[in-house]
């Protein structure tokens, strides 16, 4: 059987992105083998075609119907690959659920993960967005990823270096990685485990359990609280998670904030510059929990979008436009989404 014959036409979308937006693909593929790339990729039609790759669709908005091939990538797999003197090796199909991944190698004894326990989404587009909670990033722990090159219609594989990993930024994500789609992401988890405890909120939630010594498997059951107390579960309201990424600005300019607002929330990086939440800029413009057409402000985080039921793509945007000018206009700071926008 062509590996063209499962696509679909006219296919709709809303039960696959996490806002639950109704949006419409003009074709659509659920790629559960490596062979269907090729054979898209090989054809006259569908290789000059307009495609998304599409994972759990927690990252993205849609504003309109898509008009190209939606691939939506639902590899399959997760094993232990091999262990030397000082890490353990763990493999995951891009298709995986990040969170049940993350529990599958807590599990079999394999820690290293856990903060980024119940972060939606799939493995595929964990180093994509460089995905990072709680004192971790996947840079921090990636050893390599196995991509489909379009453009030279080959698989290879790519060490963490090679991803170009920024804040919630990758290769994957500028014009020269466009073509490269993961297939499946390999960590190199350390053996002498260590909890991660640098985030002030999760050290406190760990010592208020008197956890002396918690084991990964408690630090991740603390995650998984702390999220579940502060963000919306996308089963139950339509969300993307934290919609705007924390803004970082020089030095100077964070000391001349400091002085029209000392109570300002930042965080010193190591190359002088300051991150600043843009959770707390957003709360102090009086945006929590308000709402604007069907699209609102998640009222236990103000970093949190929410579709209150039948929100469009517009709703959304005109929403997130109306935060950032309010934002612009008080602290000077410009606060950019992380969602991408189709």
């Amino acid at each position: 059987m062509s590996s063209l014959s499962a696509i679909q036409y006219d296919f709709p979308l809303q039960t696959l992105n996490t806002f639950g937006i109704a949006a419409t693909a003009h074709a659509y593929l659920r790629v559960t083998e490596t062979e269907q790339l090729f054979g898209v990729y090989a054809d006259a039609v569908w290789a000059t075609s307009s495609k998304l790759v599409l994972g759990g669709g927690s990252n993205l908005l849609f504003t309109q119907d898509y008009a190209g091939l939606v691939l939506h990538m639902d590899l399959r797999g997760r094993e232990h690959v091999r262990s030397d003197d000082t890490h353990h090796y763990v493999r995951a199909a891009a298709g995986e659920n990040w969170h049940a991944f993350v529990q599958w190698t807590l599990v079999h004894g394999y820690a290293g993960l856990e903060n980024l326990s119940l972060i939606p989404g799939t493995a595929g587009a964990a180093p994509i967005q460089n995905i990072g909670a709680y004192g971790i990033e996947i840079k921090d722990v990636l050893h390599s990823v196995t991509v489909f090159d379009a453009a030279t219609r080959s698989t290879r594989e790519m060490l963490a270096a090679e991803c170009r990993f920024g804040y919630r930024d990758s290769i994957f994500k500028q014009p020269e990685g466009r073509a490269l789609i993961v297939l499946d992401v390999t960590f190199a988890l350390a053996r002498a485990w260590q909890p991660n405890l640098r985030y002030a909120e999760l050290a406190q939630a760990v010592a208020q359990q008197n956890l002396a010594a918690p084991t990964a498997q408690q630090v991740a059951d603390t995650v998984i609280a702390i999220r579940r107390r502060k963000l919306p579960d996308p089963a139950q309201i339509g969300n993307a998670g934290s919609f705007f990424k924390n803004p970082v600005v020089s030095g100077a300019q964070c000391a001349a904030l400091l002085e029209q607002f000392p109570t300002l929330v930042h965080h010193r990086q190591p190359d002088g510059s300051e991150k600043l939440a843009a959770g707390w800029l957003i709360d102090q413009c009086g945006w929590k929990g308000r709402t604007l057409g069907a699209a609102g402000v998640y009222p236990q985080q103000a970093l949190v979008l929410v579709n209150q039921g039948g929100a469009t793509g517009a709703d959304v945007v005109a929403l997130a436009r109306a935060i950032q000018a309010d934002v612009q206009a008080r602290y000077g700071v410009l606060i950019e989404p992380e969602p991408v926008f189709i």
